[in-house]
């Protein structure tokens, strides 16, 4: 449908002289409504571009593009023919359909209303709705250019300047000239015909419009004046000025030749669109031009920045080069250096190395002389720091072996002590199995009483006699007992204190300080809760604190519970400061605090302070005196083998 619009011109193109005549033939095709403009989603497309991809304009997109091409210099005539056919169908047909306020404007007028250009004539506004409603000028209706308007019948003072002329401000006039007539015998005006001026644009032809239309609307327009002639009532008439006032006799006529022209709507608008077209293609060419200049100017820079870009490396490799060959020389003279300084150090330690064997030749020439009366005296003092040593070795073993004769001494008659005390203990648990004996006896003869009373009584005196001999011995086995004791704990307290150098490192029997906190315990724990710089010295104040803890006799975390029959003492774990100690630093902690108080509450009750003990570590039980005897001569006959 839209091929009907192209014609065969467009391959053989057309001269400037025949654009007129096919812009006329392309509007009355579009005229026919042959054509598909609008796009089903709201768009418009145009019909003479159907190869170009964008095809969805805006009505004022689209009018702009109509008008551009329609004003350039570039295109073919054709082209430019259906375009400027085109934008004047946009103007005057579609754009009343579409209820849009846009004014018929000639594609030129467009084309530089979007290029930003100021143009001194501005696009025909839309007609006013009176008009255009009732009636619309015509294609070929002549018009007074520059627009004017007649207004008839005013009375000679309303024709004073000014004072018409803000009556008139509704309409925009630019000014108001009045035309005197001379209608009586006297030769006195009765009235006056005034010319109403308005802009050399459409906004002033829009504004003579309305003028006209508000006369006519009030039925005092130009068919009402001339129905009305000779009226002279005072009412203001007023119309356009049209031919038939530029053609009428008199100073109206004469007036409106001098300073107008008839001419229709159309001409106007070519006239103007050929001015504005010539604007176009002056602004084009300008265009043309700057782009050119600006392309030689890019041209230019583009050459000059490789050229730079050009010298610029050539300036960094040079200067790369020199940087890598100084490098080079400064390498070679300190490996330079480097030889020279290692050849005069090689030079001196040769050299010294000379010296000293010359020197210690001398030396030894020096020393050969007295070397004989040196040897023999260092010889004799030698031998004689032999005989000495060997003196002190000697006095060293009698003394060992006299400490290991006493401690055999003490221990057998440790030993010989400890088998009385076993004897002892024997009798004085005999003794005491007699005494029960005798007390049950004594109870099973009171049972008896009536029997034979003086035999009974003889007996009784018996046993008490007996009985108070044996209380007597059995006292003195106790007295003799705790002495033994004593004598032994005495005994166990000085092997401590000779023995405690002796018995330290890694031994089966050795001294045990027994309550005293473990504090491998307390590091494990703090190795895992603080850091390593801090974790020894965090568990030595948590282990110095809990040991002080344990002194305190306030503090006595014991219950009592019963086991197999008996009440013993146990550590109550639902304490408070052991859960929070078990809380705080876990269970190895916890438990080292409880083994330290079970120690305490057995070897110190009282005083709560830590003591040493004789301990076997590998049954780990407090040790026996036979024991620790064992364990010193095994340590002594090692020691005496070794020398």
């Amino acid at each position: 449908m839209e091929a009907g619009l192209l014609s065969d011109e467009e391959d053989t193109d057309v001269s400037d002289s025949e654009v007129e005549y096919y812009e006329e033939e392309s509007y009355q095709a579009l005229k026919t409504g042959n054509h598909r403009i609008r796009n089903p989603d709201g768009t418009f497309r145009c019909p003479f571009c159907t190869g170009k991809k964008k095809q969805d304009y805006q009505f004022k997109d689209l009018l702009q593009h109509a008008t551009g091409i329609g004003a350039s210099s570039s295109r073919k005539g054709s082209q430019k023919a259906h375009h400027r056919a085109f934008a004047r169908f946009l103007q005057l047909d579609l754009a009343p359909s579409l209820s849009l306020s846009l004014p018929p404007a000639p594609k030129a007028t467009f084309a530089a209303a979007a290029s930003g250009d100021p143009s001194p004539i501005q696009s025909p506004p839309p007609s006013s709705s009176s008009y255009s409603a009732s009636n619309p000028p015509r294609e070929d209706e002549l018009f007074v250019w520059p627009w004017m308007a007649v207004l008839v019948n005013a009375p000679p003072v309303a024709a004073d300047g000014d004072g018409l002329k803000e009556k008139l401000s509704d309409f925009n006039p630019v000014d108001t000239v009045h035309l005197h007539e001379e209608v009586d015998l006297n030769g006195k005006s009765t009235c006056a015909t005034v010319i109403v001026k308005f802009l050399k644009n459409w906004g002033g032809f829009k504004n003579a419009m309305d003028f006209e239309n508000h006369f006519r609307a009030s039925h005092r327009g130009k068919k009402e004046w001339i129905e009305r002639q000779g009226d002279v009532s005072g009412v203001l008439f007023g119309w356009i000025a049209s031919a038939d006032d530029y053609n009428a006799r008199g100073a109206l006529g004469r007036y409106l030749k001098k300073h107008g022209d008839l001419k229709t709507i159309m001409q106007v608008i070519k006239e103007e669109s050929k001015e504005t077209g010539k604007i176009v293609a002056i602004l084009a060419n300008q265009i043309d031009i700057k782009n050119q200049y600006l392309h030689d100017l890019e041209v230019r820079y583009n050459t000059t920045s490789h050229s730079l870009s050009r010298v610029m490396e050539e300036k960094d490799q040079l200067h790369q080069a020199y940087n890598d060959e100084m490098r080079n020389l400064q390498r070679n003279a300190r490996e330079t250096t480097r030889k020279i300084f290692d050849e005069n150090e090689k030079l001196r330690m040769e050299l010294d190395l000379k010296r000293k064997e010359i020197d210690l030749r001398c030396k030894e020439l020096d020393k050969l002389e007295a070397q004989n009366e040196g040897d023999k005296k260092k010889l004799d003092d030698e031998k004689q720091k032999v005989e000495l040593a060997t003196i002190v070795q000697k006095e060293a073993e009698e003394e060992v072996l006299k400490l290991v004769e006493d401690q055999k001494r003490e221990k057998e008659a440790a030993l010989a002590r400890i088998l009385q005390l076993e004897k002892e203990l024997d009798q004085k648990q005999q003794l005491e199995l007699e005494i029960e004996t005798l007390n049950w006896n004594l109870r099973v003869m009171k049972h008896l009483e009536g029997q034979n009373d003086a035999d009974i009584q003889e007996m009784e005196q018996k046993l008490e006699r007996e009985r108070e001999q044996l209380e007597f011995l059995n006292s003195a086995l106790i007295s003799k007992e705790r002495q033994s004791n004593d004598e032994l704990q005495e005994t166990r307290k000085e092997l401590i204190k000779g023995l405690e150098d002796l018995l330290s490192g890694r031994t089966l029997i050795g001294i045990r300080r027994m309550g005293e906190l473990d504090e491998k315990a307390f590091q494990n724990a703090c190795r895992k809760k603080y850091k390593a710089e801090e974790a020894d010295i965090k568990a030595a104040e948590l282990c110095s604190s809990w040991q002080e803890e344990l002194k305190k006799p306030a503090w006595h975390p014991f219950k009592i519970v019963t086991i197999d029959g008996k009440d013993q003492e146990v550590i109550d774990d639902d304490d408070t400061n052991l859960k929070k100690l078990w809380i705080e630093l876990g269970d190895d902690v916890c438990n080292a605090v409880k083994t330290s108080l079970v120690e305490l509450n057995d070897y110190n009750p009282s005083g709560r302070y830590v003591i040493p003990e004789l301990w076997n570590f590998k049954e780990r039980r407090k040790a026996t005196m036979k024991e620790v005897i064992v364990d010193l001569l095994k340590q002594w006959r090692s020691q005496k083998r070794k020398r």
